[in-house]
């Protein structure tokens, strides 16, 4: 991609990543044990970010600094997802994949292909000989980045408590951000990540700009694989026949957080044409009579 010391480290750390993600699909294998999956996700990428800036030793403002902001974001979440998962026991996701080897190998390759993709941006401006002066879409991807990660870490913790209180078993969280996006964690997720793409542009030349496929992969994965719809689906069983809760999903949005006011009076078009309520995301939700509901939460919608 550019030069010859980019492919290097492209391979670098495409081994890496494969040695790290097969270590612990083994462990998985094994001993059927997943509580380290997203926190193995999380740490590859610190591993490849301070890799790549060692192995290349230039040590440049910008290098330094995106890695940082992979190194935080990568504990963060790792931890958070590790103590999360340590206490509420077994990650259900596996439920199907603990005795099927060839979905469970199908599940670490994937993951294997999302920590190398989504750190492609890094990964290029830590191996790039190219050090322009800072630009002002540098420091707009950090503003972004810093926004990001305080909108996924807030979110994150504000779900945490809310189903840890035993009052709110059986409820679905409405709390702080979630009471303006139904996922505001995958949210602050994509939007960091295209922050760091935005932050690498300087020194991209050629085809190094294919490394915009990290943040659309990511962006991708969430909103049509294993994130945002996979949560719906579960959602929708489970609460899909509540007046409530077929109010609160008319009235907010999916990702993007936005006020209720806002969003539970745009049309049906415009939700998904520009905030992403794609008709999959209610393939489990009730296809009766809505127009009680539907004048209920426009009702909401004002009040609130």
């Amino acid at each position: 991609m550019g030069t010859v010391i980019d492919s290097h480290f492209l391979a670098l750390t495409a081994i890496v990543t494969v040695c790290y993600q097969f270590t612990f699909f083994i462990i998985t294998a094994l001993f059927k044990f997943d509580k380290v999956t997203d926190f193995a996700g999380s740490t590859n990428f610190i591993i490849l970010g301070v890799l790549t800036l060692v192995v290349k030793g230039t040590w440049h403002a910008r290098q330094v600094i995106l890695t940082s902001f992979v190194v935080i974001w990568g504990l963060r979440l790792g931890i958070f997802l590790l103590m999360r998962i340590l206490q509420w026991g077994e990650d259900h996701r596996f439920d199907e994949m603990r005795g099927n080897i060839g979905k469970l190998s199908v599940f670490w390759t994937f993951q294997a292909v999302w920590v190398w993709t989504v750190s492609l941006p890094v990964t290029v401006v830590n191996a790039s000989d190219r050090n322009p002066p800072i630009q002002p879409q540098e420091i707009v991807g950090w503003i972004i980045w810093v926004v990001g990660l305080i909108i996924e870490s807030t979110a994150d913790q504000q779900k945490l408590s809310f189903k840890n209180s035993p009052s709110n078993r059986g409820k679905w969280c409405t709390v702080g951000i979630w009471k303006f996006s139904r996922h505001p964690n995958y949210f602050g997720e994509i939007f960091l990540w295209w922050g760091v793409f935005l932050a690498s542009t300087p020194v991209l030349k050629g085809a190094e700009w294919l490394v915009i496929f990290g943040p659309i992969f990511l962006t991708f994965l969430l909103l049509f694989v294993s994130g945002i719809p996979l949560l719906e689906d579960s959602a929708d069983k489970k609460f899909g026949t509540m007046v409530e809760y077929q109010i609160y999903k008319k009235t907010t949005s999916p990702l993007i957080p936005l006020p209720l006011l806002v969003y539970g009076n745009l049309p049906s078009w415009l939700k998904t044409a520009i905030f992403f309520e794609f008709p999959f995301y209610s393939k489990n939700f009730p296809q009766g009579d809505r127009s009680n509901w539907y004048r209920e939460g426009s009702q909401k919608a004002a009040r609130d």
